[in-house]
């Protein structure tokens, strides 16, 4: 439960308590309901993260604002020792995480209108609020890395661990592949790219004398999105777009259209449609050169010539990937494939793109795929081949297929229970006070004298 309360409350979605609970409720004016050395707790406070908590989980225990309280004590304790430790953190990585929070909520909600209108609050309130809870949780994770950031675990503690892990509770590890693949892209051919060329900038001169580009995203443009978004792609920093976009869409003022700019995607004509702050909304329409046969067939060549040495042992895949690859991402790696969920080089199945996974299912460990079409990342055609490198069956964890797992959820506990001990000291020296209308709390009457 206290992991839930973390994550809603770090998540930093402040709520005004009339505002979120959306009812003509009698207004109750906000007190404080703790108080913790130099720090309070305000009865909004517990009341936002109560509210949010009922919207995103369909049960909520008894007692939860017990929990809430005393996670929020626990803040403040660290807060505490934060000033006593001279810790703090400048305004700009603040700043930093602030805006890649709020980046965050405005992709969730799809635009600042609605995040807006869900908060009821302008964007630079809930900029100043969010600034707030960002300071103190930076703050507060470098006061935890102080406690536990030196914690080591020993092979005997992970064996320890798992052994008093009840049978029903070990974590049960599903089928795990990893791979390596060799990309080729068909060659794109002159006469192919003239042709985007040509189209975009007969659309450009649509635009200048007149037309909708929204319009015209939905009639011509290559991205799949366009069709509902008009060619709108929302408000975006610099970092989250390709380099070449981002580079011609922050070159550009309002209604500014750009020449035509060629990216990973493939080639665009680009309107800045609004600019806030650091970031930019802008409206686009993306063309792709279309892919001859003989370029298919060209880098459908290149990969069976690849296999064949391959098979033949004159060339390691490892090596192949390496000299041969076209996927940058993945070639330095001898084209090992990351998992980009958790940078791990081990996919579920139901973690793998599509065609990959319908590739691997017929594989045995050690065998190398025939060359098959698929796409990459942005949406461009491409062909693979890939190599199965190990491949685990399903199965409860153990010490000898899982000890990375396993350790790594030891050396959890052990920083757990170091925190848990250390807030217990710390509760009795520092001065506490808390309400009488959470003496029903039998947690915190337990471990907390109060003080009234």
């Amino acid at each position: 439960m206290k992991n839930i309360i973390y994550i809603i409350i770090t998540f930093g979605l402040m709520i005004n308590y009339q505002q979120a609970s959306g009812q003509d409720e009698a207004y109750i004016i906000d007190r404080v309901v703790a108080v913790v050395g130099d720090f309070h707790v305000l009865q909004s406070d517990i009341e936002q993260q109560y509210l949010q908590l009922k919207m995103s989980q369909p049960y909520i225990p008894e007692g939860i604002k017990c929990d809430i309280l005393n996670y929020l004590i626990e803040q403040k304790l660290l807060m505490t020792q934060a000033k006593i430790d001279s810790i703090e953190v400048s305004a700009s990585q603040v700043e930093l995480s602030m805006e890649a929070r709020l980046n965050n909520f405005v992709s969730q909600f799809g635009s600042e209108e609605e995040m807006e209108a869900y908060f009821n609050k302008s964007i630079y309130d809930i900029r100043d609020d969010l600034r707030k809870t960002m300071r103190e949780m930076m703050i507060t994770q470098q006061v935890q890395q102080s406690i536990v950031g030196d914690l080591k675990i020993t092979p005997s503690e992970v064996k320890h661990y798992y052994s008093q892990i009840e049978k029903d509770s070990i974590p049960y590890i599903d089928s795990e592949v990893k791979i390596a693949e060799i990309v080729a892209y068909p060659p794109l051919e002159d006469d192919a790219v003239f042709d985007v060329r040509e189209r975009l900038l007969e659309l450009r001169k649509r635009i200048i004398e007149g037309e909708s580009m929204s319009t015209l995203a939905i009639l011509y443009s290559d991205d799949p999105s366009a069709t509902s978004n008009f060619g709108e792609i929302g408000f975006r920093n610099k970092n989250e777009l390709d380099p070449a976009y981002a580079d011609a869409a922050w070159a550009l003022k309002e209604g500014q259209l750009s020449k035509i700019v060629e990216s990973s995607f493939g080639f665009h004509i680009i309107q800045c449609v609004e600019r806030r702050g650091e970031r930019v909304n802008t409206r686009h329409i993306l063309l792709k050169p279309k892919i001859s046969a003989t370029a298919k067939g060209k880098a459908l060549e290149k990969l069976d010539s690849i296999r064949t040495r391959i098979l033949e042992d004159s060339l390691t895949f490892q090596i192949a990937a390496i000299v041969h690859s076209e996927d940058e991402d993945t070639r330095a790696n001898g084209g090992l494939v990351v998992n980009p969920m958790d940078q791990a080089p081990t996919f579920k199945f139901d973690e793998l793109e599509t065609k990959d996974y319908y590739t691997v299912r017929e594989m045995k460990v050690g065998d190398i795929s025939l060359p098959y079409e698929t796409t990459d990342d942005n949406g461009q055609l491409c062909y693979k081949i890939l190599k199965l490198i190990s491949k685990t069956e399903p199965h409860r964890a153990n010490l000898k297929q899982d000890y990375l797992l396993l350790q790594n959820m030891a050396l959890s506990k052990k920083q757990n229970d170091a925190m848990n001990s250390w807030y217990a000291q710390k509760k009795k020296r520092t001065y506490i006070r808390i309400d009488n209308s959470f003496e029903d709390c039998d947690m915190l009457n337990n471990e907390l004298t109060e003080i009234q």
